[in-house]
């Protein structure tokens, strides 16, 4: 778990969903330090938006990004709870080739559980490779997407992290 300072860093294109019934691009506090974060790290904020707690539509933006040439990868915000109204992991089931990263959502709340207690086990955070596009799934709250990001992200999506990381396998998910 090291940054190889001798490699080359390789910026990817993010995109970030906030999904809420009730955040506005004013109130996004969790979608603006996703974006802080991507833009810090050296990354491209390609795309960004909110969404209501509608699978429907969430499993459309997800397609229509998976879909877009100039998007890696799309990192969420919301919608992962035990509520009737979350349901960013059954939108994510609606992706077509979608493949889940199981990895991703234990670490997750691995790491949760350093801060939050028990509470984690409340967090359906989980990831899927769908058509050569990664897509994770945090929760809404800010604590939540900087143990996400600051964590996970900010290393697996480094391609100088080693000994592997998420940006090195990019030209090879599409492989059959």
């Amino acid at each position: 778990m090291a940054i190889d300072q001798t490699r080359t860093f390789t910026p990817i294109n993010i995109a970030v969903l906030t999904v809420s019934d009730t955040r506005t691009p004013d109130n996004d506090t969790s979608g603006d330090i996703l974006a802080a974060r991507i833009v810090a790290a050296g990354h491209h904020l390609a795309a960004r938006t909110i969404v209501t707690d509608d699978a429907a539509l969430l499993a459309a933006q997800y397609d229509a990004w998976i879909d877009d040439p100039r998007i890696d990868a799309v990192v969420s915000t919301g919608g992962t709870g035990l509520t009737g109204r979350d349901v960013t992991p059954e939108a994510l089931s609606r992706i077509a080739g979608a493949r889940d990263i199981p990895g991703f959502g234990e670490l997750f709340r691995w790491l949760s559980f350093q801060t939050i207690g028990t509470s984690t086990v409340q967090s359906r955070a989980c990831a899927v490779v769908a058509r050569g596009t990664y897509i994770f799934a945090l929760p809404g709250s800010n604590g939540a997407v900087k143990d996400g990001w600051d964590g996970i992200l900010a290393e697996q999506l480094d391609s100088r992290n080693r000994p592997c990381n998420f940006v090195e396998l990019m030209p090879r998910l599409k492989e059959r």
